[in-house]
């Protein structure tokens, strides 16, 4: 075998290593995978194709956040330190699966949607009667989703499916609109309002 003959095979060998770990990177969640992870939730994350796109949707989304944090870069951070806690505590749930994936998907949305990433509606402001008023605004995320404020506090809320107009669901509040009308429950059994937007 000649010289140069060799070196084109070493070549093409190094080319279909790199090609290979490439894809592999592509289809793997944003962090190395090692054998260390096996009884983990990273280790569900290594071995569910599913769940290592959303990690890798939720990589691209921080990234992008950390670009337009500016003041905002250490809270982001540590947002993410205590959303990364919370995502493990999945390793404790009935259905680990639902539970990761579901964490992935509110923050994702979160990030998109607290750090300018997506595009924003309002804030458009629904008059509760006696109960005051609330200030939501809606956010392009998916599935969408808005930030809606009461009485000096905020909820994060994403969309679930509904029957009819858009039913969003926070921690223990939920805003339903339909028909410049929304149904709000804010706090855990607390009663349901019905909030008026004024145009």
């Amino acid at each position: 075998m000649s010289f140069h003959h060799h070196t084109l095979l070493i070549g093409a060998g190094l080319s279909a290593l790199l090609i290979s770990a490439t894809a592999i990177a592509q289809d793997g969640p944003s962090f190395k995978c090692s054998d260390k992870m096996a009884s983990s939730v990273e280790g569900l994350i290594c071995k569910s194709p599913d769940l290592a796109k959303l990690d890798q949707t939720l990589a691209a989304a921080y990234s992008a956040a950390q670009k337009t944090a500016g003041n905002r870069a250490n809270t982001l951070k540590a947002e993410q330190r205590g959303w990364i806690k919370g995502r493990d505590e999945c390793w404790k749930s009935d259905d680990q699966q639902a539970c990761i994936r579901d964490s992935y998907n509110q923050r994702i949305v979160e990030v998109q949607a607290g750090y300018g990433l997506v595009a924003a509606k309002g804030p458009f402001t629904f008059d509760c009667g006696s109960n005051g008023s609330i200030s939501a605004t809606f956010f392009q995320t998916d599935p969408s989703s808005i930030n809606a404020t009461y009485k000096g506090q905020q909820a994060f809320m994403v969309a679930v499916q509904s029957g009819s107009g858009v039913n969003y669901k926070g921690q223990n509040e939920s805003f339903w609109e339909h028909q410049g009308e929304a149904l709000v429950t804010w706090g855990d059994g607390a009663k349901q309002m019905t909030c008026k937007k004024k145009t």
